[in-house]
């Protein structure tokens, strides 16, 4: 597989510049700066790698228009407004020319429901399981052993990774007399366009209303959307958040790895969640927000735990403090 330099230029657009900037170069592979060589595309997207630019032996490399003097220094380049989102259009365009893309169609080892809807244009993979009443949108892959429940929709240009389940039900149960009973989910899950799930994601279906995920989130793998959770467009999560029940997470946010929203909270749109914090709280204003306590070794740690029992008991000894202060 390889592509020639003014192929993906043409495609893609950006400025071809510097010496041995041939549009007929070969290029083999789209690598790394530390690891490429000739024949390779690369890119840089962070100016903190500069080193690794001069260093480079790749064929090309993708840089921002401030970056230009440093790479026409080392040789061709492609000068472009966003080097990652071009990067990221190069792969899309290596894969194209790899492997094209499936014409739609349904794998004999899936299973349909007469009364499921699968668009002509949408590919139902392996083992997969497409349940009473299920929409599956124009151009949607699903990949192998997905679980689209009875009444969720999926909308166009999505793809739903291996073994992902979306409308099981939601963890909903009233406790009587010390059991407890079931809630019987009634809602479904409702999916955009252009939304990709990781693999083993779960999304349940909501209790009354319906789970939404609006168009354009990316969801990562092994991660747990509540029931009636509403993820708004363009965010994106990383692998094990988990999303508790009846959230409210705003449009074009980003959560961290292993973050935990609690049920009933609101997240602004523009809000960003550093990975492994545990949100406790609404978020009305957009910013970045982190909860971690910093890793120690044990013995260090426990006695800063030990502290921050402490602190409440200290700010009301202070307050006394200042107030004695006041009135001396």
């Amino acid at each position: 597989m390889s592509l020639l330099l003014g192929h993906i230029v043409d495609a893609l657009g950006g400025s071809l510049e510097g010496e041995g900037a041939s549009r007929d170069a070969v290029i083999s592979r789209i690598a790394p700066l530390e690891v490429a060589g000739p024949g390779d595309l690369s890119f840089l997207s962070n100016p903190r790698y500069q080193q690794q630019l001069a260093a480079s032996r790749a064929a090309c490399v993708i840089v921002a228009p401030a970056m230009r003097a440093a790479a026409l220094a080392r040789g061709a380049c492609i000068v472009a407004d966003n080097p990652y989102a071009y990067f990221a259009r190069a792969t899309q365009l290596w894969r194209r020319h790899a492997a094209p893309a499936a014409q739609g169609g349904v794998h004999a080892s899936a299973v349909v429901h007469p009364h499921a809807q699968v668009h002509p244009t949408a590919t139902v993979g392996p083992l997969c399981v497409v349940e009473r009443g299920a929409r599956v949108g124009e151009g949607t892959v699903l990949k192998s052993r997905v679980t689209v429940g009875e009444d969720c929709r999926i909308g166009a240009r999505c793809i739903v990774h291996a073994g992902v389940v979306i409308g099981a039900d939601g963890f909903g149960f009233a406790p009587e007399n010390g059991q407890w009973v079931k809630i019987e989910q009634l809602g479904a899950v409702r999916i955009g366009d252009d939304v990709e799930i990781g693999a083993n994601t779960c999304i349940d279906r909501g209790a009354l209303q319906d789970t939404v995920i609006e168009d354009g989130v990316k969801l990562d793998n092994l991660i747990q959307v509540g029931h009636n959770v509403r993820i708004g467009r363009h965010s994106a999560m990383a692998g094990c958040v988990g999303i508790a029940g009846s959230a409210t997470i705003g449009a074009h946010c980003t959560v961290g790895g292993g973050a935990i929203v609690l049920g009933h909270l609101t997240l602004a749109d523009n809000v960003h969640i550093s990975a492994a914090t545990v949100v406790t709280r609404s978020l009305t204003q957009p910013g970045q927000y982190t909860g971690m306590f910093p890793i120690d070794d044990n013995a260090r740690w426990e006695k800063n735990a030990a502290t921050l029992k402490q602190l409440h008991a200290l700010r009301e000894r202070i307050k006394a403090l200042e107030q004695a202060l006041k009135a001396a």
